[in-house]
């Protein structure tokens, strides 16, 4: 698995693995990377001219906080924060006293939900940490509403590269995202495929291990396995048989 480890002992990976009798290691193929602060400023953009900043990811507050602390930049105690979600929101006081009356959420996760919040705000002028892997559709969004905003990349995924003496003997590989693929090429410029499995869920994901040459062996979701746990379970229930 080209993730993290799950946090919880419960993870439906562990009942996949005893139920078949088969060993998952997860093994990241990237990692989440602060800018440095010379790259934050080639942006020119100042934080402390803004009264609010949007988070959707706790990537986003992590690097946030973190490259703040690099810059010396002391985030007032007027600042309002509007995350995408509650989860989010609390996550926040791991940097800052949680104060509701300046933390704001989405009901559901989804940032076209949050906009109408933001709008009960419009005096506010809107900072939004962003990834070096990002569309516009937020940009988009806060245009269309007339939001006074900002967006500036403040993190990015890079390889998680493999060591030297680092063991690379599995059956199947299982990635999430297009960078995962691009880490597999770096740290493996002459792959051959040969007899292992590759899996991947999400269609751009599938799409980049296609676009590298490779055979696909496990596509999810599907509508009989709308997630990975689901699609992999059927998979070594069939090749094992």
């Amino acid at each position: 698995m080209s993730q993290p480890k799950p946090t919880s002992e419960k993870s439906p990976y562990y009942d996949i693995a005893e139920k078949h009798g088969v060993e998952i290691v997860f093994r990241p193929f990237i990692k989440v990377e602060s800018l440095t602060p010379k790259e934050f400023r080639q942006q020119k953009i100042s934080i402390l001219e803004h009264t609010a900043i949007v988070f959707n990811s706790r990537h986003a507050i992590d690097h946030f906080f973190n490259l703040c602390s690099e810059l010396r930049v002391t985030i007032p105690e007027t600042m309002k924060y509007f995350c995408v979600s509650e989860t989010i929101s609390l996550y926040i006081q791991k940097y800052t006293q949680y104060r509701k009356r300046k933390i704001f959420f989405g009901p559901s996760g989804k940032f076209e939900d949050l906009v109408p919040i933001m709008m009960r705000h419009k005096a506010e002028k809107y900072f939004v940490p962003m990834s070096d892997v990002h569309n516009d559709d937020i940009k988009n969004a806060l245009d269309q509403c007339k939001l006074q905003h900002h967006e500036a990349v403040m993190y990015r995924t890079v390889s998680n590269d493999f060591a030297k003496d680092e063991a690379f003997d599995y059956d199947m590989l299982i990635f999430f995202s297009p960078a995962g693929v691009a880490s597999l090429q770096k740290n493996f410029p002459d792959f051959k495929q040969g007899e292992m499995k590759i899996g991947t869920f999400g269609a751009t994901t599938a799409q980049a291990v296609r676009d590298a040459g490779l055979r696909l062996d496990l596509e999810a979701p599907t509508a009989k396995a709308p997630s990975m746990t689901a699609a992999l379970d059927m998979f070594i229930a069939e090749n094992n048989a």
